[in-house]
């Protein structure tokens, strides 16, 4: 029996080498597979890209020990609002992190202002962030790379680098019309690419009376004394009766807000991978018909020697699992260099508001396209494989 295996796994070692040093006689035909799996693969890397730059986005907004409270029933910011009554209760509850100025929560307005990209012209919904003193020591990751911060108590406004790369009018020194006035952006942040980065900041009491909001806000961002005082945290405000909110951490928001996008983007890329794989299904097919056609009478004098039909089929297979391994590799490149760290914007379908973000070719992203690619070849080189074995070998002697 071992001697049989033997003997077998050196048929096929013969047999895969001998279509493998016969590669160059079908350069055109291999190539053009090659060529066909590597758009394949670049083009759904490219386009999977697009949902794992947003998902970094939202994960690298999240602190593991920060906690968000919005109205309850409430989805996003937009459709959540709190009394400044509530804002105090809240900043009392057991659980939040404290400094000598006090706890570090922060009520926040969130409003929505119009402004044309800068790759084409058209109006875009760009979020307005009121924000109060305790903000950028709950947002730990928070930095000003460009000007000054804003001046407490006056129309001044500072840009995310996202916003500023993306949109009109929020380089420092712009003039940014917010109401009927025009308020002067002093700097540009960064915040370890959150989408913080895609905010335009400005002082929430100031804000308030600009959109005539009196003493309310959206939400409220808190650091917790540690991620394990979240339970006590949420319970105390969950169970107070002049309260109506809902409590969450900051990961789990962030995370519900990526979930209509990037389902979006996945399904959209899987689709158009399918219907391109399909068509490179066909070209690998066509590639190893011709191989086995041209080498017919090669593969009945294998088998006429001795050779089984397992060898024969492997060989097939293996070439053909070559030339789309080959091939995704060279797509995978492709899709690396042409998207990795593209910045862009795109629409928050949760929050009808824009995101900055850059596209992220993942080693994860890569691996779903060689295999892709292997599948492509798997399925392209099967039945010329299953062809070839079955190939009556009178027929295929007879043949020129």
């Amino acid at each position: 029996m071992i001697v049989g295996l033997i003997n077998w796994l050196a048929q096929v070692v013969a047999v895969t080498s001998f279509n493998i040093r016969s590669l160059p006689q079908r350069l055109g035909s291999s190539v053009t597979a090659m060529i066909g799996i590597a758009g394949v693969v670049a083009v759904m890397v490219g386009v999977l890209s697009i949902a794992a730059g947003i998902q970094k986005t939202m994960t690298s907004s999240a602190a593991r020990d920060n906690a968000i409270v919005l109205r309850s029933g409430s989805t996003t910011e937009m459709t959540s609002g709190l009394t400044g009554d509530d804002t105090r209760i809240i900043a009392d509850a057991p659980g939040i992190a404290r400094s000598q100025d006090g706890p570090l929560a922060s009520p926040e307005l969130y409003v929505i202002i119009d402004r044309p990209k800068l790759s084409t012209g058209t109006d875009a919904n760009v979020p307005l962030r009121g924000v109060t003193r305790p903000a950028f020591a709950v947002r730990d990751d928070f930095q000003l790379i460009e000007g000054r911060q804003f001046e407490w108590g006056f129309k001044e406004v500072i840009a995310g680098i996202g916003a500023s790369g993306q949109f009109e009018g929020l380089r420092v020194g712009d003039q940014l019309p917010v109401g009927n006035e025009l308020w002067p952006v002093v700097g540009i942040m960064a915040a370890n690419g959150g989408i913080a980065e895609s905010e335009i900041w400005a002082d929430a009491a100031v804000l308030q009376p600009a959109f005539r909001r009196g003493n309310s806000y959206q939400s409220m961002f808190v650091k917790l004394a540690s991620a394990a005082s979240y339970g006590e945290f949420k319970d105390t405000l969950t169970s107070d009766p002049r309260l109506n909110v809902k409590v969450q951490r900051e990961a789990d928001y962030y995370s519900a807000q990526t979930t209509v996008t990037n389902n979006l983007i996945t399904g959209l890329g899987t689709s158009i991978a399918a219907i391109m794989g399909l068509g490179a299904i066909f070209v690998a097919l066509n590639t190893m018909y011709t191989a086995v056609s041209a080498r017919s009478r090669e593969i009945a004098t294998l088998r006429a020697l001795g050779f089984r039909s397992g060898p024969v089929v492997i060989s097939v297979l293996t070439e053909s699992l070559i030339l789309a391994l080959v091939g995704g590799g060279i797509g995978g490149l492709l899709a690396y260099l042409a998207f990795d760290g593209i910045k862009t914007a795109s629409l928050n379908w949760v929050s009808f508001s824009q995101m900055t973000f850059a596209f992220d070719v993942t080693g994860s992203l890569l691996v779903q396209g060689i295999v892709f690619a292997l599948v492509i070849g798997f399925i392209g080189g099967l039945f010329p494989a299953i062809r070839a074995a079955r190939m009556p070998v009178a027929t295929a002697l007879r043949e020129q």
